[in-house]
């Protein structure tokens, strides 16, 4: 298994594993230390032609990087790899068929690269959104992971000239409200490319798992989240 950037390995899942994540179908709220994993399959179900709703929303994490490969903690301009470029690829022919009718995305090279896959693919116009940016890691950016010496997603570290849990939750609540009004706008399905602890963040606070399920220790590279809309936003197929 390929390796993830700005994703922990070996934490708890807190709060939500531990809390019982998906007991009930309840929605589920952690703190900033619930991680992410998986790979998905296809949209069951999506269908397009709802006027002015998107019927399912498709949050997609980027493509593979040689930051993910090498566990050097990335900076924006970082591109996909060879195989990210695949994945990328291999993600487009898969939603080709799903009714995508807009694209927001990251504006971080390794996301933009993969939205753009999409739309190629899809035909589906792309808007580019700068607050579904991963969470910025400062000075750290750069760095490989085995050279810090500490736990960088504890729950109160905040990396300097960088944004603590806090500050990237609030910013991800930002996004997720223009993700809102995008989709609103959509008639059809929007697709939402982004960064793993984007989709971790929104996964644990915001969205409402099926029961049983747990926000995954790691987002896969190109996995696919399905979150049927509008609201109560219930997670019909997770990672």
């Amino acid at each position: 298994m390929a390796a993830h950037d700005d994703q922990p390995r070996g934490v708890h899942r807190a709060g939500v594993a531990r809390g019982g994540a998906g007991e009930g179908g309840r929605q589920h709220r952690a703190g900033p230390h619930v991680s992410p994993g998986g790979a998905g399959g296809p949209a069951r179900g999506a269908r397009d032609g709802t006027r002015g709703l998107a019927v399912a929303l498709f949050l997609i994490r980027h493509g593979e990087t040689e930051g993910n490969a090498l566990r050097i903690v990335q900076r924006p301009d970082i591109p996909l790899s060879p195989r990210g470029v695949m994945q990328a690829e291999r993600l487009a022919r898969r939603l080709a068929a799903e009714g995508v009718r807009r694209i927001v995305s990251s504006d971080y090279a390794r996301a933009l690269t993969t939205a753009e896959h999409l739309r190629q693919t899809t035909g589906a116009p792309l808007t580019i959104e700068p607050l579904l940016r991963e969470r910025n890691f400062g000075d750290l950016r750069g760095r490989p992971y085995s050279e810090l010496g500490f736990d960088m997603f504890d729950p109160d570290y905040a990396p300097p000239n960088g944004e603590s849990w806090p500050v990237f939750h609030a910013r991800v609540d930002q996004a997720w409200a223009r993700i809102q009004q995008l989709a609103a706008a959509t008639n059809g399905n929007l697709a939402v490319v982004t960064h793993g602890l984007v989709c971790r963040s929104l996964a644990a606070r915001l969205l409402i798992l099926a029961d049983g399920d747990q926000v995954p220790e790691r987002w896969e590279n190109t996995s696919l989240t399905v979150v049927d809309w509008p609201a109560p936003w219930r997670v019909r197929l997770l990672n």
